[in-house]
């Protein structure tokens, strides 16, 4: 296999960030020796999910065994999943917000026909994702089949009941009509009628709902998300791993 020098679009402080927390983690688990040091293997964790780079291209452009590549990967992956904001993290937030957005999204996966719930109807895992009134990240759900419609997986999560507990308004689209609490969706029916106003008031939902799709850009961008080729068992915790960096990268206010 060749190999050629490339570049990683994340920033050096969150290398440098990572790098400090292997170190911590070796020092607390007593690892004297390991091929790479903390700041080559949080690297190498880096370029894994912002490139998507398989384990094989790793081993090859580090100079380790795949099964070490791998190894490396998960434990800087789980470390990073540990700094995913909650829920509960994300509604202190939003309390101080005029309103927050809810979406959904559909990460796409390799899993076959046979794989059922991941291959139904919709073929992927579904996430949750909270922003606020700028489009700014605060949340992002555990991954749940894609089968699993929106309004059914909001509920799951607790986001309808949290939400509705703290008085926070949510902007949401029409895939979540009757979720209740403080959602708001757009008016639907033949009753829909210029005189009401409501395509007017539909229209101003939009361009506010359309925001969130800044923040699904910047999670999307790390590219290993684009198109999962693991297991669905490991999703969740690369999903929180990419949400973690995020929470690093650009803080909430």
């Amino acid at each position: 296999m060749l190999v050629y020098p490339s570049g990683v679009e994340v920033s050096s402080s969150v290398l440098r960030f990572l790098s400090a927390r292997l170190r911590r983690r070796r020092r607390a688990i007593g690892s004297r020796w390991r091929r790479l040091n903390a700041g080559r293997q949080a690297l190498l964790a880096l370029a894994h999910l912002r490139m998507g780079h398989t384990y094989a291209q790793l081993a090859a452009g580090f100079g380790i065994g795949t099964t070490t590549a791998y190894l490396y990967a998960t434990e800087a992956v789980e470390l990073m999943a540990g700094l995913a904001p909650t829920l509960a993290d994300a509604i202190r937030v939003a309390s101080m917000k005029a309103f927050v957005i809810l979406d959904g999204s559909l990460l796409p996966i390799d899993r076959i026909a046979a794989d059922r719930p991941f291959y139904s109807g919709k073929h992927g895992m579904n996430l949750q994702v909270l922003t606020d009134p700028f489009g700014r990240l605060l949340w992002v759900s555990p991954a749940l089949p894609g089968a699993v419609h929106d309004v059914r997986a909001a509920r799951e999560h607790g986001i309808v009941d949290a939400l509705a507990a703290a008085g926070i308004k949510c902007w949401a689209d029409k895939a979540y009509r009757g979720s209740g609490g403080t959602v708001r969706t757009p008016y639907w029916g033949r009753w829909v009628t210029r005189s009401t106003g409501q395509k007017a008031g539909n229209r101003s939902h939009a361009k506010i709902r359309a925001l969130v799709e800044q923040a699904m850009a910047t999670f999307e961008a790390w590219r290993l998300l684009r198109r999962l080729r693991c297991s669905t068992t490991r999703i969740p915790s690369l999903v929180q791993a990419v949400a973690g960096l995020l929470s690093i990268s650009c803080p909430r206010t």
